[in-house]
């Protein structure tokens, strides 16, 4: 017997390590903002430890509670906080406020006697504090953790950071929607830009017009290969489905107690062939029976525009009230990009409402789409963002900008007076190449390695020299997925480059090395990609901006 107990002890000690060594102070990602690591001392985390929290951090207690468990096997006890009861034991305390407090997002994290310590002031600063804390805990299944004394204090340099997914040309399970929030929250991004409408498809169910769903959410065939090659190939598959209100409420849920505001887009007044392929009387042509579009690269190829009647505007109405609804976040996203002029030149109904509302041009119709809109979901309390595109004619400056072209378009927003997120193509849509390599997995176009995005600076020198940098409030990468159909493919365009930008976002701007930035991917959040289970692009030394 007494053979048998010191046979099962050697088990567990070589299977369950008994005190694991914590990760590095160094390694954290994005890069603190302050951090004083003391020469000596540590707290002890084991199974007696518990999770002490303030009220307003229930979910947040809970939330780290199931991380920490998943990561290396310690499931700690939940503890309200109670200052007259003095709980034994070391402690990991989630605590609201402190003078130390002074920002939104901010958070500090101190450990030191018996106490592992965050305080916040909401809910994000708590979240990320919680993810600098996961980071000191190792990836492996642990009786006991020390960690290292130390001080953190830390707060974000733009108040947006934010990820974007398209689910129209590829949709992607209730699960890895949650991954991919899961994804943001580890890299303290705050926004998620869920793009739920487009030519491809509409993701998302709307009551008021059922056929968006049981027409406009299905697509006959998809497009083999790239959209230039010659001749164009199909498959004959099916394709489509939407994401019922619940599943949306679902999401919405995870997300807020990650600390994430999710951002719903539906595309107008281009970007709009499911929409006519349900409900045709909305199109320049409403005598054509259209479907909905089965390849890429719509611009100015096929009629994808909404017919400025009053059917249409009794439509957006509506549908972007009952999408508002379900949605929390106070902005909503709705495209205006790539909308094709010449539908509108061509058709008679809109010359005439152009003349009729004493609009200057088909650019004058534009910005009369998007003010509509703006009425309409200012009713509901939202306010608008477009991209860039929007400002081709005389918008309100209460409107937000996401520009996706370059610096130009940037600065020219900025100096009409809105306030600008700077998602440019090169380098932030992480749907393009990472490499040049032709064996690499299809994309649609452009090179946007790894070291071009750390490299990337939100903030134009133009608007700094001019002070007008508050204008630029934060940035945000695309994920377009015409050539991207399944989780692992996302995964693989934004790993590691959502990384670099998280600290691109987060950190401040003097303290960012590229050189250290890759030692610590290699150290410590490559080994996380992998504890994760995600797919990620390997050879990101090998390609670089100059090559």
């Amino acid at each position: 017997m007494k053979q048998s107990l010191c046979s099962l002890t050697l088990i567990l000690f070589l299977f369950i390590p008994f005190l694991a060594l914590p990760q590095s102070v160094s390694d954290i990602t994005p890069t603190p903002v302050q951090v004083n690591q003391k020469r000596r001392g540590h707290v002890a985390i084991n199974r007696e430890a518990q999770i002490v929290y303030d009220a307003q951090f229930a979910d947040q207690a809970a939330y780290l509670e199931e991380m920490l468990a998943a990561q290396t096997g310690l499931r700690l006890a939940l503890q309200p906080n109670n200052r007259q009861k003095n709980t034994a034991g070391n402690r990991i305390r989630l605590l609201f406020g402190g003078r130390a407090i002074t920002k939104a997002e901010m958070y500090t994290l101190t450990v030191s006697g018996k106490d592992v310590i965050i305080r916040a002031k909401d809910t994000g600063g708590m979240v990320y504090g919680i993810q600098t804390l996961l980071q000191l805990f190792p990836l492996e299944q642990v009786a006991e953790v020390e960690i290292p004394n130390v001080e953190i204090k830390d707060y974000p340099r733009f108040s947006y950071r934010g990820m974007h997914l398209d689910v129209v040309r590829h949709m992607f399970p209730l699960e890895f929607i949650k991954k991919y929030i899961d994804y943001l929250a580890f890299h303290k991004f705050n926004t998620f830009h869920w793009h739920l409408t487009d030519d491809q498809g509409w993701r998302i169910e709307i009551e008021s017009y059922p056929k968006l769903n049981t027409i406009g959410s299905w697509r006959e065939a998809t497009l083999i290969g790239h959209f230039k090659d010659q001749p164009a190939r199909y498959d004959s598959t099916r394709y489509g489905g939407y994401y019922t209100k619940d599943e949306v409420r679902e999401v919405i849920r995870y997300a807020a107690v990650r600390g994430i505001s999710i951002i719903p887009e539906i595309d107008i007044p281009g970007h709009s062939r499911a929409t006519i392929a349900a409900y045709p009387e909305f199109s320049t042509r409403p005598d054509t029976t259209w479907n909905v579009a089965t390849t890429w690269g719509m611009y100015n190829r096929q009629n994808n525009v909404l017919q400025p009647n009053p059917a249409t505007f009794k439509f957006l109405e509506k549908v972007f009230q009952e999408v508002a609804e379900l949605f929390p976040a106070p902005y909503f996203h709705l495209g205006g990009d790539e909308c094709s002029k010449m539908w509108w030149k061509a058709d008679p109904v809109s010359q005439q409402f152009i003349q009729d509302h004493n609009l200057k041009d088909e650019k004058g119709l534009q910005t009369y789409f998007v003010e509509q809109v703006a009425g309409y979901l200012a009713a509901k309390g939202k306010k608008v963002i477009g991209w860039h595109e929007i400002l081709e004619g005389d918008l309100d400056t209460s409107t937000l900008i996401m520009n996706w072209g370059g610096e130009k378009e940037g600065i020219a927003a900025a100096m009409r007076g809105h306030q600008v997120i700077m998602a440019p193509g090169k380098p932030l849509y992480f749907d393009h190449y990472q490499s040049k390599d032709p064996l690499d997995s299809l994309a649609i176009h452009g090179y946007n390695p790894l070291d071009a995005v750390y490299a990337f600076e939100p903030v134009p020198d133009t608007l700094r020299k001019l002070n007008l940098d508050r204008f630029i409030v934060g940035a945000q990468a695309n994920v377009w997925t015409e050539y991207i159909g399944s989780p692992a493919k996302v995964e693989y365009m934004v790993f590691p480059r959502m990384t670099a930008l998280s600290e691109v976002l987060w950190s401040p701007r003097h303290k960012r090395d590229y050189q250290d930035f890759k030692r610590r991917l290699e150290q410590a959040i490559i080994p996380r990609y992998e504890y994760w289970g995600a797919a990620y692009f390997r050879n990101f030394e090998q390609w670089t901006a100059e090559k």
